[in-house]
């Protein structure tokens, strides 16, 4: 009488398979879940967050009277003032 070794190798290769998809599965499930964080918060300067916050305050303004286009123009004349355009971009460009 013959053997059926073509039935148990079709079942050990369909095994093999759902283990093999099983794993890259978890694999992939692990390796997003410990992704880091694209962008870290870094701390921002107390002269850079008052900074920010003032434009915000203009912001706002803006949008009360109504003359919010879109568009703010603003310049820093302090002398020695340190360079917040990172953290401008940082916060403000964060939704592009």
């Amino acid at each position: 009488m013959r053997k059926q070794t073509g039935t148990s190798r079709r079942t050990w290769v369909g095994v093999w398979m759902v283990l093999c998809a099983v794993g890259l599965a978890a694999t992939a499930g692990l390796n997003a879940a410990s992704a880091p964080d694209p962008h870290p918060e870094e701390p921002v300067s107390a002269e850079c967050a008052e900074y920010i916050a003032d434009v915000e305050t203009q912001l706002a303004k803006a949008r009360r009277e109504g003359t919010d286009d879109g568009v703010l123009a603003f310049s820093r004349s302090k002398a020695g003032a340190e360079d917040c355009s990172d953290e401008l971009l940082e916060h403000f460009g964060a939704d592009r």
